[in-house]
């Protein structure tokens, strides 16, 4: 009878410790990456959550993207809109075009980034969703720094975080001007600038620096003329058959140290 009663207990009590342990374990942050090229080059996303996963943190991204996208794009085909009413996001990344904050694509670029980026970041903030301004990047110093101070502009006018990426790509070229910073096509990020990008947006978000360390990333590694004919939103680790490039990348403790190195001398 002894027996019986103790297995008695012991069945009793397991569903509570498994409940327990649910109520227990943080749900995963989710994240939502709007933009472009400039996004999935590379994958962006991707890296980002391999490097916060690393860390010890639960995180999932998803992505909406589209070669040569704008955010007022996304804006008026109602493609964030039905995202963030389908998944409840913890925070919205979005990113425009390079140089359209500066008007150099258009007398009215600049305008419309504006206006987009405005009710972009109120749609997020209507749906509990933290918006935040994701940095782009330009070649030169002069260029570098105009972008930097129109983005950030930006970004105050809206009240949302700013995550600065021209002034570190800079010091990171003058840093270590042999580390390939850009793709092979000399425009979109190479893997070093991805990371580097992941590592800002880690810091940003969860308020300190990851750890160094060799870092493995199992996703595809878009490649410029990766085709996403349709914005919709896509799970950064599943594997694209159409995609051309390889399925991971491994990032060795070197390139981490490095990109950490940069990302911290030019606090947001």
């Amino acid at each position: 009878m002894r027996v019986a009663w103790t297995l008695l207990v012991l069945a009793l009590a397991t569903p509570a410790a498994g409940w327990a342990r649910e109520r227990i374990d943080p749900p995963a942050l989710r994240v939502l990456f709007v933009g472009n090229s400039l996004v999935y080059v590379g994958n962006l996303p991707a890296v980002f959550d391999a490097l916060a996963r690393r860390n010890g943190r639960s995180v999932h991204s998803d992505m909406l993207v589209k070669g040569g996208a704008t955010l007022s794009d996304r804006l008026e085909d109602g493609s964030v809109e039905r995202a963030l009413a389908t998944v409840k996001y913890d925070h919205v990344v979005l990113q425009e075009r390079g140089g359209d904050f500066l008007c150099t694509l258009g007398a009215d670029s600049c305008k419309r980034a504006a206006v987009s980026l405005q009710r972009l970041a109120n749609m997020a903030r209507s749906r509990d969703s933290k918006p935040l301004l994701l940095g782009t990047y330009q070649g030169s110093a002069r260029a570098s720094r105009a972008i930097v101070e129109a983005e950030s502009a930006a970004a105050t006018a809206n009240g949302i975080p700013y995550v600065s990426i021209s002034n570190r790509l800079q010091a990171g070229i003058q840093a270590a001007p042999s580390v390939r910073w850009l793709h092979a096509d000399h425009m979109h990020p190479g893997h070093q600038l991805v990371l580097l990008e992941a590592i800002a947006l880690y810091r940003t978000l969860f308020g300190e620096s990851p750890k160094n360390g060799a870092l493995r990333v199992s996703a595809p590694m878009h490649e410029p003329d990766t085709r996403f004919p349709v914005a919709v939103v896509r799970n950064t680790f599943l594997p694209d058959p159409t995609a051309r490039g390889p399925r991971s990348h491994i990032y060795p403790a070197t390139d981490v140290r490095l990109a950490l190195a940069i990302a911290g001398r030019n606090p947001d």
